[in-house]
C-alpha cells in the first residue's frame, strides 16, 4: 500500500469536539464566527507516561457560528487565557500562559490570521498574557503576569497593563514586541473564570444548529470485535460499545474513565481498567487505585469487579487475567497478580513499576510480557524484556535497550511471530532530543531486525503481520513495512480538514484501522490494501 487510508466514519463526533474542555469562548458577529480556547488534557496516566513528552493539549478553535464548522485549529504551548477578535482585520489575538511551578510566569501573545491560518508569536520573550483587548484598529491592551514571583509573594494576584500600538497588526512579525513596550507597574488583578460562560455559548450555538454539545476527551483504548462492534474506553466512560450500524449500544459511566481494554478469554466480555488518581484527603495522600471490571460485550452488564487495593495495569497474553501492581515505592518488590477459575494467585516478583520505564503493553501477545529491572533497588535500570510462562515463572528474553549508552523508556508494542515490535523514547536530561523516539523490531534473542527513529513518541502501535501502524503524539500516523521497517506511507490525521491526534489504535478483525483520538472520537478508516 502506498497511500494512507481515508476516514470513512467517525463515531462519537460532536460540535466543537476539537478543543476538548472549553476554558473560554468569544463570538464575533462581524464574521459570524466563535473562537474557543480549550484543553484536551495530558496523554499520560499512571500506567504509561512516555507519550506525554513534547505534547500539548491546549487548543484554539475558530468555528462558524452556524454549523458549526471548524475553520482553524491551533495548538498552543500554554493554556489559553484570553481571546479578542480584531475590529477590522481577519485577526484573532490570543493570550496564553501559566506559572511554571517554581519561579516564572511564561506564555505567548499569539496572532492568528483568520484568512490563512498562519500564527505569529509576537512577544520577544515568554510572558504570561492574562488579558487581550483591542482599543480600535491600532491599539492592543495587554495584561501580563509578572515575570516571576522571586521576592514577590503577591505576584499571583498582580498584572501589568500595557498598550501596544501598530499601524498594521496584520504585518506584525515573530518576536517583534520587546520588553520596553511592555513595561508597566504592577496592579492587583483578579483572574476571571470564563468556563461556565464558554459552556453556555457552545451549548446555545450547538442547539441553534439542531445538535447537542458535550465534552468527550481522550479515547485511551479501542478494540474491534469479530461481529463488527467497536469497543472504547475514554474519559468519563469505563467502556462503551458501538454497533456496526454506528449506533451507540451501551456505555458504562465512571468518574475517571477506562484506561485499558482487554478482551476476555470467553470471547463475550471485556476487561477494563479505570484509574483512581492520588489526591489529598485532609492530611492523608491516597495512593492510586484501580477499578477493574469485566463487562458483557453484548449488553454492557458489569459481570464482575476486582479491587486489588493498589493501582494495577492489565497485562495481555494467555488465558489468565494478569495484573501488575503499581505501589510507587521502590523498596517494595511487587508480584504479578494472576486470576483464573480457581481464584487469585501470586505470580512472580517483577519489582516496582513507574509510568516511564516500565510500560510495555504488547498487542497480539501469545503470552504475557513485562519489563523488569535486574536490581530491585533500582528497578528502572538494566531492564529486561521478560515472558511469563504458563507455570507463572519469568523467563528473561533480552535487554530492553539495545544501545549500551542509551537509557530507554517503555511504550506500546506488538508481537509478530517470533519477534516483538516495541516503541519508546531515549532518556535525556533536557527532554526528548531529535531522533530520540524509536520503533524497533527485535527477535526474541534481542537481535535488531530494524529500527525507525523519529522526534515524537508513539501513542499507540499495532500490526496486521505485514504492516506496523504507529501513531505519534504529533498527530502523525505512519505505516512501516514489517519486514524491513521502511515507510510505506505517512499522514497527518485530520477529521473534516481539522488536525487530530491518535491516542489508541487497532487493526480490526475485518482488516480496517480503528483509531481513538485525544478529542474523544473514534475513526474508522478504510481497510489497508
Amino acid at each position: 500500500m502506498t497511500h494512507a487510508p481515508t476516514v470513512r466514519r467517525v463515531l462519537g463526533d460532536g460540535p466543537f469536539a476539537e478543543i476538548g474542555e472549553p476554558a473560554l469562548a468569544v463570538t464575533d458577529e462581524r464574521s459570524r464566527t466563535v473562537a474557543v480556547g480549550g484543553d484536551l488534557g495530558h496523554v499520560q496516566w499512571s500506567g504509561s507516561g512516555t507519550a506525554d513528552s513534547r505534547w500539548t493539549g491546549h487548543r484554539i478553535g475558530v468555528y462558524d457560528q452556524h454549523g458549526p464548522r471548524c475553520r482553524h485549529l491551533t495548538r498552543s504551548r500554554y493554556p489559553v487565557r484570553s481571546l479578542a477578535f480584531h475590529p477590522v482585520l481577519p485577526l484573532l489575538a490570543v493570550g496564553t500562559g501559566s506559572y511554571d511551578g517554581g519561579y516564572s510566569f511564561e506564555g505567548e501573545l499569539l496572532l492568528i490570521h483568520l484568512d490563512s491560518g498562519d500564527v505569529v508569536s509576537a512577544l520577544r520573550h515568554p510572558r504570561e498574557v492574562l488579558g487581550v483587548e483591542w482599543r480600535g484598529r491600532t491599539e492592543l491592551r495587554l495584561v501580563l503576569a509578572p515575570c516571576d514571583d522571586w521576592a514577590n509573594p503577591q505576584a499571583h494576584q498582580q498584572g501589568h497593563t500595557a498598550v501596544v500600538t501598530r499601524t498594521d497588526w496584520g504585518a506584525v512579525e515573530w518576536g517583534e514586541i520587546g520588553a520596553q513596550e511592555l513595561a508597566a507597574p504592577a496592579e492587583p488583578f483578579v483572574h476571571p473564570d470564563h468556563r461556565a460562560r464558554a459552556r453556555r455559548i457552545l451549548t446555545d450555538l450547538a442547539a441553534s444548529a439542531g445538535r447537542q454539545w458535550s465534552v468527550r476527551r481522550r479515547v485511551w483504548a479501542v478494540e474491534g470485535t469479530e461481529d463488527g462492534r467497536v469497543l472504547a474506553a475514554l474519559d468519563g466512560v469505563l467502556a462503551e460499545a458501538w454497533l456496526p450500524s454506528g449506533e451507540l449500544r451501551w456505555a458504562v459511566e465512571d468518574e475517571e474513565g477506562g484506561r485499558q481494554l482487554l478482551l476476555a478469554s470467553d470471547g463475550m466480555s471485556v476487561w477494563t481498567n479505570a484509574e483512581r488518581r492520588s489526591r489529598l484527603d485532609g492530611r492523608v495522600r491516597e495512593r492510586p487505585e484501580s477499578r477493574l471490571a469485566r463487562i458483557a460485550v453484548d449488553t454492557g452488564q458489569v459481570l464482575e469487579t476486582l479491587s486489588p487495593g493498589v493501582f494495577t495495569v492489565l497485562v495481555a497474553g494467555g488465558q489468565r487475567t494478569i495484573l501488575r501492581p503499581l505501589d510507587g515505592r521502590r523498596e517494595r518488590s511487587e508480584r504479578l497478580l494472576m486470576f483464573d477459575l480457581d481464584g487469585p494467585v501470586n505470580g512472580p516478583e517483577v519489582g516496582s513499576f513507574d509510568l516511564f520505564n516500565h510500560p510495555f503493553a504488547v498487542r497480539r501477545a501469545s503470552r504475557p510480557y513485562v519489563l523488569v529491572g535486574t536490581d530491585p533497588a533500582e528497578p528502572h535500570r538494566d531492564k529486561w524484556v521478560n515472558a511469563v510462562g504458563a507455570d507463572g515463572t519469568l523467563r528473561r528474553l533480552f535487554p530492553h535497550s539495545w544501545v549500551p549508552e542509551e537509557h530507554h523508556f517503555g511504550g506500546p508494542a506488538a508481537e509478530i511471530g517470533q519477534s516483538l515490535v516495541h516503541s519508546g523514547t531515549v532518556h535525556h536530561g533536557q527532554g526528548i532530543q531529535p531522533g530520540g523516539a524509536y520503533v524497533v523490531r527485535r527477535s526474541l534473542n534481542g537481535s535488531v531486525r530494524w529500527q525507525h527513529r523519529t522526534d515524537h513518541p508513539a501513542t499507540a502501535l499495532d500490526t496486521d503481520g505485514d504492516t506496523v501502524y504507529v501513531a505519534y503524539n504529533s498527530g502523525a500516523l505512519t505505516a512501516l513495512d514489517a519486514d524491513d521497517g521502511s515507510v510505506r506511507w505517512h499522514t497527518e490525521l485530520e477529521v473534516d480538514g481539522a488536525p487530530t491526534t491518535a491516542l489508541s489504535l487497532t487493526v480490526a478483525p475485518q482488516g480496517h484501522l480503528l483509531i481513538g483520538t485525544t478529542d474523544g472520537r473514534i475513526l474508522e478508516c478504510a481497510s489497508p490494501a
